[in-house]
């Protein structure tokens, strides 16, 4: 395994204990902070958007994780994970993204059209998103923020969070990462005046994301074969940062040459890496990428 996990597609799978009761809607929305939301069109299903829980047949959805993806601008977790975000989504997990900032300004976008964006970006991956507030550009490690995102770790009982790796070029990237990181401390913190109920996150996951031009050695890769046309759909829902300027068009081709490496090194079409400072546990080998020989 040459000292890396990077054949293993792990936990996702897995059954993860529920640990806290799902909040109701009503609580929920009562405790949202001011910036978007994508909520489902399919009637009932307030929180949902995309696929119905329990369409892909043997997979088991309950009980179910809660994952929170934070980003420093709106289409970061797209780039990053957006196969692994449609594959969680389509396993019944529920799975929040939080941008940091509107992501503006930009050369050729606004805040309407951004919030645009990351609304249809969301609604094509199947998940719900939300937005701190933070400035664009001057994203600050400092206690007010970590404060912000504590909270929505606590609002949404996350057990597992992401965040993007952490030695990136650009300062949005860098200050998010360590305000998150401390976030996930700050969650569990008793006597305090931060919404919802003390959780400590089991697991803290890193994406890349990054604006230096190295090729990172993952601690695993997730086969995104099956989810990389819904990875690429939800990219290209931010058209004034993917369309509308042409020298930014090549991304995508840059993004599928990435997903081809990871995944041929794993043994399939399409990965996305990830880093973790702490080991990932297995429980069996059912999700170990070749395992019966078919990809060997």
């Amino acid at each position: 395994m040459h000292g890396c996990w990077s054949i293993v597609r792990i936990w996702l799978d897995w059954p993860v204990p529920c640990w806290n009761c799902t909040p109701c809607v009503a609580t929920a929305s009562s405790t949202m902070r001011p910036g978007w939301s994508v909520e489902s069109r399919t009637g009932p299903e307030v929180w949902t958007s995309g696929r119905r829980r329990g369409d892909i047949g043997t997979v088991s959805f309950q009980p179910m994780a809660r994952i929170a993806v934070f980003g420093p601008h709106p289409d970061d977790q797209e780039l990053g994970m957006g196969g692994t975000i449609a594959r969680l989504s389509e396993q019944g997990h529920d799975v929040l993204l939080v941008d940091m900032t509107d992501g503006e300004p930009t050369p050729h976008g606004d805040r309407e059209t951004r919030a645009r964006e990351a609304g249809r970006a969301a609604e094509i991956l199947g998940v719900r998103r939300e937005q701190l507030g933070l400035p664009n550009r001057e994203v600050v490690h400092d206690v007010e923020a970590r404060h912000r995102a504590a909270g929505v770790i606590r609002r949404h009982q996350a057990q597992v969070v992401f965040a993007p790796y952490f030695e990136d070029a650009h300062p949005d990237h860098l200050a998010c990462t360590r305000i998150v990181e401390d976030a996930r401390f700050d969650a569990k913190l008793t006597k305090t005046d931060l919404p919802g109920e003390p959780i400590y996150p089991t697991w803290f996951i890193y994406y890349y994301c990054t604006h230096l031009r190295h090729v990172p050695n993952p601690s695993f890769i997730m086969d995104i074969t099956a989810q990389a046309s819904r990875k690429w759909e939800s990219i290209l829902a931010y058209e004034s940062q993917f369309v509308v300027p042409e020298k930014n068009r090549g991304i995508i081709d840059w993004m599928k040459s990435s997903a081809t490496f990871f995944g041929s090194r794993i043994r399939t079409e399409a990965g996305e890496p990830f880093f973790t400072r702490e080991p990932l546990g297995l429980v069996d080998f059912n999700s170990v990428v070749g395992i019966d020989g078919a990809t060997s």
